[in-house]
């Protein structure tokens, strides 16, 4: 009773809040005009929330970003005049009329509601509903109601008709978190609105009045029962004949209720820790954050990520480089040559020319959010380091070939003492002898040569990210560091191989565009210079030979270049190939997430195996 109280006062108030607003607008008085006051208070700049998607290097979705709100946004042109009349005749007859309450409906529910001694009939109008939805909440308070009747107002000063019913039929509620008449087509039917029958547009059309009691899932016929009502109203209000509500209404309804489409999360799952580093590039938090005390970091990053939770929800595309073959393909080759129990396997695969990650195995059976070995496991690069910190570098030299000799006997300095592989020693090889055949004394002395402050001024364009000063030493040479690298960040090294020597971090978003095309963000970034293109010339050549006569022969394929770098950390926990052929560069790492001896699959070297099928 009480409650019902209230609601009478409510309804009492509309003749003083219409002559307050007659009387506003026909003349001002000394303080702020009325329209005035809410132009300065109610502000309609607030937008609903729209669904993102991140698309492959065709335009094909992939996955969809979902927020608070799964909503596909759709115009007032899109909707068929059908669709509009049924919510029209059951929830605003008056709704081209009135001026944003409808004091007629206002009337007869207030006599309905004295009749019954309760709140049986309401008398919102569309445009309070969506003023509701929009700017305010559901909270049955005074208050509320009274802001929603100012918000109302406000919007139908400010916007038109069809804006105010646009909005509408893109905010009600549909149940499963789908708000909108456009994303329930295609939850419930898997298709747009445009193609929706009348039978299912109609039906659709019975669930937001309850959501709960109309959700089709659950009570299909409650659902249905109100589907015929609505259609028998349209009959009342000569919308329809007797002759075509029948039709309609004998329609049979089948629903196909649309899965959220996430075929790749090995990809997707980093494209969404890549956008982060996308907007904190371009929006200048790079540079904030990285002369900021830890205090102001931690806010920069919470509004980092609210900036990208922001942009999310107000409806992008992620256009990415993903190819849907090679990663299925990838995805396939890892599965089929790591049968072994507890043994996984990641993938990173790059486009040479374009810079674009393409591919990306996470495990054997990623499931989304899990840990994604591709990027974020941090192991021993072991003898694939090689050609990056020790070979590359030094033939950067003047007159350095691939066929001078350097001593592969036992090395011993400051109580560090390096083996071949088998304890073997070698007298003087050639560099070339020495790569193709992973010799690990001859590596270590090249660097000790070198120097090893030169040979890690070449590895720091990379940019590699865990590595520290403590990593600066010779145990470098053979892959001895304190973290290790990604395959994702070996995969992007290596493509200098096939770029005369030049860098540039691989990315797999292109850019992203708002719903209509319109570019928002993207990577600025242009190559470096690391080795000279003669020296590229010569690691290529060793590379080549290591495929064709050295460790990797396993991983051969008919092409017009391929070659790569096999990598073993001690104690054989980690095995690795990172290979290229003049479009492509994939680095393949296997071993257990908890670094173990692994030596009994070492014959079968499914790294090798794993690259061979996905570029052959």
């Amino acid at each position: 009773m009480r409650h019902f109280t209230g609601y009478f006062i409510v309804l009492l108030l509309f003749p003083i809040l219409l002559l307050l607003i007659k009387l506003t607008t026909v003349e001002a008085n000394e303080s702020e005009s009325f329209h005035s006051f809410l132009d300065k208070h109610i502000q309609l700049d607030k937008s609903l929330e729209q669904n993102s998607y991140i698309v492959d290097k065709n335009g094909t979705i992939v996955d969809e970003w979902i927020g608070n709100e799964n909503r596909i946004y759709q115009p007032i042109s899109g909707f068929t005049p059908f669709t509009k009349n049924l919510f029209l005749q059951s929830e605003d007859k008056r709704f081209y009329q009135h001026k944003g309450f409808d004091l007629q409906a206002i009337s007869r529910a207030l006599s309905m509601n004295i009749k019954d001694k309760d709140i049986t009939e309401g008398a919102s109008t569309i445009t309070q509903q969506t003023a509701r939805n929009l700017y305010l909440n559901h909270e049955k308070s005074y208050n509320r109601k009274l802001s929603e009747l100012l918000y109302a107002y406000q919007m139908e000063r400010k916007l038109s008709k069809d804006q105010i019913l646009e909005l509408y039929l893109n905010a009600i509620y549909f149940q499963h978190g789908v708000y909108g008449m456009e994303s329930a087509a295609r939850y419930y039917f898997n298709k747009p609105v445009r193609k929706l029958s009348l039978g299912e547009q109609a039906f659709l059309a019975a669930i937001p009045n309850n959501p709960t009691l109309y959700d089709p899932l659950k009570h299909f016929d409650f659902t249905k029962e109100r589907q015929e009502r609505l259609i028998d109203q349209l009959v009342v209000d000569h919308q329809l004949n007797v002759a075509e509500a029948n039709e309609i209404k004998k329609e049979s309804i089948y629903l196909k209720v649309k899965e959220k489409p996430h075929d790749y999360p090995d990809y997707t799952n980093y494209v969404k820790a890549e956008l982060t580093e996308l907007i904190a590039d371009n929006e200048g938090f790079n540079e904030k954050i990285t002369n900021a005390s830890q205090t102001e970091k931690e806010k920069l990053q919470n509004e980092l990520e609210e900036k990208v939770q922001h942009t999310l929800s107000q409806g992008v595309i992620i256009h990415t480089a993903l190819d849907p073959k090679i990663q299925q393909r990838a995805k396939e080759a890892v599965q089929k040559h790591l049968p072994y129990k507890g043994i996984e396997g990641a993938v990173s695969i790059i486009d040479n020319k374009q810079f674009s990650i393409i591919g990306l195995v996470a495990g054997k059976n990623y499931q989304s959010d899990d840990f994604n070995r591709s990027y974020q496991a941090y192991r021993q690069p072991g003898s694939s380091i090689k050609p990056l910190l020790v070979y590359a570098p030094y033939l950067d030299q003047p007159n350095t070939s691939i066929t001078k000799l350097v001593n592969g006997a036992a090395f011993c300095k400051q109580g560090y003492c390096p083996e071949n592989y088998g304890g073997v020693q070698y007298g003087m090889v050639s560099i070339e002898n020495a790569f193709i055949h992973s010799y690990n004394t001859p590596a270590v002395r090249l660097l000790d040569q070198m120097g090893i402050q030169q040979g890690f001024s070449y590895l720091e364009k990379f940019h590699f990210k865990k590595i520290s000063k403590q990593d600066y030493r010779l145990a470098a040479a053979i892959g001895g560091f304190t973290y290790g690298m990604s395959p994702l960040e070996l995969a992007g090294a290596y493509t200098t191989f096939a770029n005369e020597g030049n860098y540039k971090q691989p990315h797999a978003i292109l850019k992203v565009t708002d719903l209509k095309g319109n570019i928002i963000y993207q990577w600025k970034d242009t190559p470096v210079q690391v080795y000279k293109p003669e020296t590229v010339m010569k690691v290529r050549e060793l590379l080549k030979k290591t495929v064709t006569s050295g460790t990797a022969r396993k991983a051969y394929i008919d092409n017009s270049y391929a070659g790569g770098k096999t990598g073993t950390t001690n104690d054989y926990k980690d095995y690795w190939f990172i290979g290229l052929t003049d479009r492509l560069t994939a680095s393949v790492w296997v071993g257990k997430d908890q670094p173990e001896d692994i030596e009994n699959i070492e014959k079968a070297s499914p790294q090798l195996l794993i690259w061979r099928d996905i570029m052959k």
